[in-house]
């Protein structure tokens, strides 16, 4: 048993623990014994529910033979992508310059200073379909090495300048002179028509019907076509997010039983999914579902997110594996072709229970979202723990964010700019359900501590210290994957700071942020979802909704059981509350008189002289921050 994978924070690392490969973790130790070997470096990447990275290992890395050929002319590093995604961005832009096609697992080769000079994914043991077998490719890598060395240093060279290049060129340009002003709420509208263009009609989501390619949801992307101005202005193209959401939900994308949506389809009908369960795309679905006022949908999800995937210790677990043991057996997708029944007999497949800060953080707010939109205190409360727990283990004794835990043992891998954005706009909105400002106060310090002295953004600590004293390092995209990217995830946080009166500071980041790449936003909408849902806040005049509750009324789970039945002003309490969640607006909150008071101390400024009126249940409509006059009649609560 290797003892440096053993007591690794990473399910994925300690599943390599007893491979007869000397693997390291990532880290400079790694490098120092290539440098003091004079031999080159294989970066293995992947993840724990990644069905080719399994097939891999089995393959070859617990083959002792080839374990022996690795040990013998390289320095093995084992590296969970989602642990450490810098890591994974710059060798993924690397390795583009040698392959197509890219995904996981990983294969890099890299010269004992970290720069990569050859690069593939999935290898067979032996030669299959046109590749060379995994010990073929060791054998070339280990001659070049050691017979064309200027070679290799000069492929290396030329990678590492193409990347930094790249690098430079991010925010440079015209692009990275644009302002907000230019781009006007009808831009944005057409952009989200251009997105709708490319619906699959046949079969819901985004695609050609008759392609061959994986279909994935894109929440990021629905999530856009979802946006208030989007509703309001190009009602046609928002309804095809509603109309891909209803078409995975009936589809074998989601799982009838424990109702979470899959990775992706292999077909455009969504059929014959990749049966990962990840926790990026359910906590978004979620909030596609709660937008869409699909209750059943967004029940099956929350309940996967916290029956499936919340940990003992309160995080969410990053993903459930494709594959599970039935019948002595390794099946991919068997367990989930079982009905309830059936199930209840098998093990069910592994949760990866590492909890990822800025994951957390969506889940965190689609289930706040979600609980008090539908009055699920239990969806609530799991958003709570879960903050909780992310605030105790993934924390540094500085105060700054660690990438993930296991089992409340902090990773070493520094959080990235995702983190921190994902986690605030997530407090911010547990803030806003629960009426607990302390959260809220937590996310501007997250944001806060984004933010230099000189306006820019940058995520504290500096990144990947590894990758920055090699000088390598990915492009700092603002597209989005399969979640928001940093710079879209910290403009959204601002975004929600601003909307919650923290002042215009926050505003004027986001601008700063996605200045810059609207142009290329709305050129390609399917690309920069997140980024033009939060240009979508920008260029409308925000609309607010703020219910305050005498303070003897428990404000339980979004105002539904705001008041009790007996107690003056009830029904008016329960209309306001049901009224108000009616209304499509930025931001809705119901909350005692002595939590607005709360929020307006600790800095708020939209919860100032937020009070009750005669002592009954009051409503406060803010448009662009200025406040109608406020009402305890929920029939005076206009559109």
């Amino acid at each position: 048993m290797n003892p440096r994978l053993a007591e690794a924070t990473s399910p994925y690392l300690r599943a390599h623990a007893g491979n007869p490969v000397a693997w390291f973790p990532w880290g400079e130790e790694a490098f120092a014994q290539a440098r003091a070997r004079d031999v080159p470096v294989m970066v293995s990447i992947g993840y724990s529910t990644c069905h080719w990275c399994h097939v891999m290992a089995r393959e070859s890395f617990e083959d002792a033979d080839t374990a022996a050929d690795l040990d013998a002319g390289f320095v093995a590093i084992k590296v969970d992508r989602e642990e450490h995604p810098e890591v994974d961005a710059a060798y993924m832009a690397a390795a583009s310059a040698f392959a197509p096609n890219l995904g996981w697992p990983l294969t890099v080769f890299v010269t004992p200073q970290g720069r990569p000079f050859y690069a593939g994914t999935y290898y067979p043991p032996e030669p299959r379909g046109g590749l060379p077998s995994f010990r073929q490719v060791l054998a070339a890598v280990r001659e070049a090495w050691t017979e064309r060395r200027d070679q290799i240093d000069g492929t290396a060279d030329a990678v590492a300048s193409a990347l930094a290049d790249v690098r430079a060129s991010v925010g440079s340009g015209p692009s990275g002179e644009a302002t907000l002003d230019a781009l006007t709420a009808p831009e944005i509208a057409q952009a989200a028509r251009t997105l709708a263009g490319r619906e699959d009609p046949r079969h819901g989501g985004f695609g050609d019907p008759a392609s061959a390619a994986p279909k994935f949801p894109v929440a990021t992307a629905l999530k856009f076509l979802q946006a208030r101005l989007v509703r309001e202005t190009a009602a046609e193209a928002s309804v095809v997010a509603d109309r891909a959401l209803a078409a995975m939900a009936a589809s074998p994308l989601r799982d009838p039983v424990e109702g979470g949506f899959f990775r992706y389809a292999t077909r455009p009908d969504w059929t014959v999914p990749h049966y990962e369960r990840m926790l990026t795309d359910n906590a978004q679905l979620l909030d596609v579902a709660t937008d869409a006022g699909s209750h059943d949908v967004a029940r099956g999800v929350a309940g996967f997110l916290v029956d499936v995937l919340q940990q003992p210790t309160g995080g969410f677990g990053a993903a459930q594996d494709s594959e599970s043991w039935i019948d002595g057996r390794r099946s991919e997708g068997g367990y989930y072709a079982r009905d309830a029944a059936a199930r209840a007999d098998l093990q069910p497949p592994a949760v990866d229970g590492k909890v990822v800060t800025g994951w957390n953080g969506l889940a965190i707010g689609a289930l706040a979202r979600a609980g008090a939109r539908y009055g699920e205190e239990r969806w609530l409360e799991s958003a709570r723990w879960a903050a909780d727990a992310v605030l105790e283990s993934n924390v540094r004794p500085d105060g700054r964010l660690l990438r993930a835990s296991l089992d409340e043992i902090p990773s070493s891998a520094a959080a990235t700019p995702a983190d921190y954005g994902q986690l605030a706009a997530g407090l911010t909105a547990l803030a806003l359900a629960t009426g607990e400002v302390a959260y809220a106060v937590r996310a501007r310090e997250l944001v806060d501590a984004c933010l230099t002295d000189d306006g820019e953004v940058a995520v504290p600590g500096g990144g990947d210290p590894v990758l920055a004293a090699q000088g390598i390092g990915a492009p700092d995209a603002a597209s989005d994957a399969d979640e928001p990217s940093g710079r879209a995830a910290l403009a959204e946080a601002a975004v929600a700071l601003w909307l919650v009166g923290a002042g215009d500071r926050y505003r004027a980041v986001a601008e700063h942020i996605v200045a810059p790449h609207v142009r290329a936003a709305v050129g390609q909408p399917l690309a920069y979802g997140a980024l033009l849902r939060v240009a979508a806040t920008l260029a409308a005049a925000p609309r607010q909704l703020v219910i305050v509750l005498p303070d003897a009324a428990p404000t339980g789970a979004g105002g539904t059981e705001a008041i009790s039945a007996t107690a003056p002003g009830a029904a008016a309490g329960a209309g306001l509350a049901a009224a108000g969640r009616g209304i499509r607006s930025d931001l809705f909150t119901v909350l005692a008189q002595s939590a607005a008071g709360a929020w307006n101390q600790a800095g708020f400024e939209l919860f100032a002289e937020k009070t009750t009126r005669d002592g009954l249940p009051t409503a406060y409509d803010c448009r662009d921050f200025a406040c109608r006059l406020p009402v305890t009649d929920p029939t005076e609560l206009g559109d």
